[in-house]
């Protein structure tokens, strides 16, 4: 099928035309390397740039880029969606960062939630925002309720696993067999590495950390906490003992940091 814009921009189809990308917002920069794979794809000639990670404000040109009519105009199309998501993804990841302070570690896994052609770009926003994608940089299971139910419960769940040498063993916690706490102790005796509330009520952390205390058990684990977690709870569970929090939607859905294409100048020399 013929490219409408051809005829549109026939009459001034060979001129070189300038423009840039301009955030509205103030965030962190990601997806550069994509967006530039891609302008070069289009065959757009690529003036300035940021690097990946910049801090970047209000107002800021991200990207000066120079081509023909067509290619601009496709380049709003593609290049800028190349940016302006995975930017509100890193936005997120580093206010959450920032906001936890040094001592909890924020990941961000529900990246393996969507689709494979974005898993990547994805992972790498949460990266650059000062996260993890990944529990552990270690190797790894993750043991999640259904490892648990299939393998017949916590402990045999874990046995199995021990089998295989140099992996942590990462042990999700829903309270479906007994309670919370009880299961986090059964879940510490049979050698899990990590512990992961994936409950979302807050106050399970305390449940699971005091009883572990209790049995001398807190410091052979790492106590991870997930479910719904938003910025406004941070304030709350900065206070608490917990090592790694998993925040899902509120990074990985975060708004796109809104970003604009502007055309500068149109040369009359053609291309």
């Amino acid at each position: 099928m013929k490219d409408i814009r051809d005829k549109i921009f026939s009459t001034i189809a060979e001129r070189i035309v300038t423009a840039v990308i301009i955030s509205d917002e103030e965030g962190i920069l990601s997806g550069i390397a994509a967006a530039g794979e891609e302008a070069n794809r289009i065959g757009l000639k690529i003036l300035d740039t940021f690097d990946e990670g910049c801090r970047i404000q209000k107002g800021k040109v991200i990207i000066r880029i120079a081509g023909t009519p067509k290619q601009i105009a496709k380049a709003e199309e593609t290049v800028l969606g190349h940016l302006a998501k995975t930017s509100g993804i890193a936005t997120s990841a580093s206010r959450f960062v920032q906001k936890s302070g040094s001592r909890m570690k924020i990941i961000s896994g529900a990246w393996k939630k969507m689709p494979a052609s974005i898993k990547q770009g994805i992972r790498l926003a949460v990266s650059t925002g000062g996260a993890s994608s990944r529990i552990t940089k270690k190797p790894f299971i993750y043991l999640d309720k259904n490892y648990i139910r299939m393998l017949g419960g916590i402990k045999s769940c874990l046995r199995t696993a021990a089998a295989l040498n140099g992996h942590l063993r990462v042990l999700q916690l829903k309270g479906n067999y007994q309670d919370i706490d009880l299961e986090a102790c059964e879940a510490a005796e049979n050698g899990a590495d990590i512990i992961f509330i994936d409950t979302g009520q807050i106050s399970d952390i305390k449940k699971v950390t005091t009883k572990l205390n209790e049995e001398g058990k807190r410091s052979k684990v790492v106590v991870a906490f997930a479910g719904g977690v938003n910025i406004s709870d941070i304030d709350r569970l900065r206070n608490m003992d917990v090592d790694i929090l998993d925040v899902g939607r509120a990074i990985v859905d975060a708004p796109l940091l809104d970003m604009k294409l502007e055309v500068e100048k149109i040369d009359n020399a053609a291309a």
